[in-house]
């Protein structure tokens, strides 16, 4: 199992907000996560780091307690560590002044063996590559998400609405947040992808796929970087390829 994470200010954004980590604890476990933060430049920045930290720290120390050994306890691991980075953000953001408000999305991924377990608050987003196919694991929590999934909108009209950057959830800015999981079984050669919206919001789903179909995950990933910031890349961009 290899992973490879790359992020990038983009070419509009002064500062960049987005955070990620990757621990890898055995051969065949792993576990990544990307945030997304909001509430000014500093704010931001903090809520992202504090939240990628804590997540990945929260999931390490709680496997190398005891690994999971069900679906059951995957899920209540990862939720577990989700609740404890909105705590640490949301008690930050109340006793700091400067950091009232903040917030950010988190997307995580736990791999263990043949099954990983996804969780995720906000519209950054995890994708899974299959013998040249790709599907979109997790669902955004926005906006045009909830007028997508009411007919409102087309998928293709969600890509360039005006508020498609508009969130329905997001890690720390209230006392308790509600995640989504989702499990599924992996084999070799399935490529697993975390992301911001500053990579999913420019590049398409196929060239998502064609990007990530093979090569070094190295080059896919600066690969897709280049093509984003091509784009003019108007918002920070992070991502991270896993293969099995």
């Amino acid at each position: 199992m290899n992973l490879f994470g790359l992020t990038d200010t983009g070419k509009v954004r002064a500062d960049n907000q987005d955070s990620y980590a990757i621990r890898v604890l055995d051969d065949d476990l792993a576990v990544a996560v990307v945030c997304d933060g909001m509430g000014g430049a500093q704010a931001g920045n903090v809520a992202s780091a504090v939240a990628v930290e804590t997540f990945a720290a929260a999931v390490e120390e709680a496997c190398r307690k005891q690994l999971p050994e069900t679906e059951r306890e995957r899920e209540h691991l990862m939720r577990e560590a989700c609740y404890k980075a909105n705590q640490v953000v949301h008690d930050l953001s109340l006793s700091t002044p400067e950091y009232h408000g903040m917030g950010t999305t988190l997307v995580g991924l736990l791999i263990q063996g043949d099954a990983a377990c996804v969780v995720n608050v906000g519209d950054s987003r995890a994708y899974l590559f299959r013998e040249g196919t790709s599907r979109q694991l997790t669902l955004d929590h926005s906006l045009v998400q909830l007028l997508v999934s009411r007919g409102e909108l087309t998928p293709e009209q969600a890509r360039v609405h005006p508020k498609k950057n508009f969130i329905t959830r997001a890690l720390g800015v209230d006392a308790e947040v509600r995640a989504d999981i989702f499990h599924l079984s992996v084999c070799p050669g399935d490529r697993l992808m975390l992301c911001s919206d500053g990579l999913s919001n420019v590049l398409s789903d196929q060239q998502l796929l064609e990007d990530c179909a093979a090569g070094e995950l190295e080059d896919c990933c600066r690969r897709m970087m280049v093509q984003t910031l091509d784009d003019g890349a108007p918002d920070n961009v992070t991502m991270v390829l896993a293969q099995l």
